[in-house]
């Protein structure tokens, strides 16, 4: 069968015809607590050991089809293998995340100076929502996540 996104949401999966065009929003999800000093230098004042750099990652659709969802639950730990690339300078980066590895497709490419990789992330459900716009026969649908 052909894939129809890169996306991949493990034990759910992602049927075919529900996810092509996603759009996957990312966000910071840490517990950083910026405030100003008197001389105005912007300081962050939460525990450093407590600062790590999680995601909230919001994917959101209109397709033909909805994707697996019965039976998810807030909560829930899925593992996402992102159709979003991050990127990082070769020479003196590395990957932040694991990348992603159940696709025939790379999740890891270089170009010039920079690698691109879609990364793999360990995420609990937040919410979801479908609604169906009959007229265009229209499966929109939603799915929040925050990484563990």
């Amino acid at each position: 069968m052909t894939e129809t996104t890169l996306l991949r949401l493990d034990p759910i999966s992602v049927p075919p015809y529900s996810a092509r065009g996603i759009n996957e929003s990312f966000d910071l999800d840490g517990t950083s607590q910026l405030a100003r000093t008197v001389n105005t230098e912007l300081i962050d004042l939460a525990d450093a050991s407590e600062n790590d750099s999680k995601y909230k990652l919001t994917i959101t659709c209109t397709d033909q089809n909805m994707p697996a969802l019965d039976g998810v639950k807030r909560g829930m730990t899925l593992t996402v293998d992102c159709a979003t690339e991050f990127t990082y300078l070769t020479s003196s980066g590395s990957p932040s995340r694991p990348p992603a590895s159940t696709t025939d497709d790379p999740a890891t490419r270089t170009e010039g100076d920079y690698t691109f990789y879609r990364p793999r992330l360990t995420m609990k459900v937040v919410d979801y929502r479908l609604s169906f716009d009959e007229p265009r026969a229209d499966n929109n649908w939603s799915l929040i996540l925050l990484e563990v």
